[in-house]
C-alpha cells in the first residue's frame, strides 16, 4: 500500500509569555458546560442504539451533535483568531498564527493542507 506523505506544518508560533491567557479563558465556563451538553447527547445515541431505534432518529441525533460540536468550534476559533492573532499581530508575529488557524479551517472542512509558503 502507498503511503501520502504528510505536509510539514508551518513553523510554530513563538512561545506565550508567562503571563498570557489563552483567549478562550473568558469563556471557559460557557464551553465546559456546551461539552458536558454533548457528552450527554453522546450517552443518549449510544442508548438510541443499545435500543436499536429508528435509524433517521439515531441520524437526526448525529447531526445535531455535531452541529453542537462545529458551535463550540466556533466559539474557539473566534476567540483564537480575536485574541491569539491580534496579540501576535501586535508583536509583528501573525504569519504563523494565520497559518495555523487557515490549516485548521481547512482540515475542518476536509480540504487539503497547503504546504509551507517557500516550499
Amino acid at each position: 500500500m502507498a503511503t501520502t506523505a504528510r505536509p510539514t506544518r508551518p513553523a510554530q508560533p513563538a512561545a506565550a509569555p508567562p503571563d498570557f491567557r489563552h483567549s478562550y479563558s473568558k469563556d471557559k465556563g460557557t464551553l465546559v458546560r456546551r461539552l458536558s451538553r454533548i457528552e450527554g447527547q453522546v450517552r443518549g445515541i449510544a442508548r438510541m442504539i443499545e435500543r436499536e431505534e429508528y435509524c433517521v432518529d439515531i441520524l437526526q441525533q448525529t447531526a445535531a451533535l455535531r452541529a453542537a460540536v462545529d458551535a463550540v468550534s466556533i466559539l474557539i476559533l473566534e476567540d483564537h483568531v480575536r485574541g491569539c492573532v491580534r496579540t501576535a499581530a501586535e508583536r509583528g508575529e501573525s504569519d504563523a498564527y494565520v497559518d495555523e488557524v487557515m490549516d485548521v479551517v481547512r482540515r475542518t472542512i476536509g480540504r487539503p493542507v497547503r504546504p509551507p509558503r517557500g516550499a
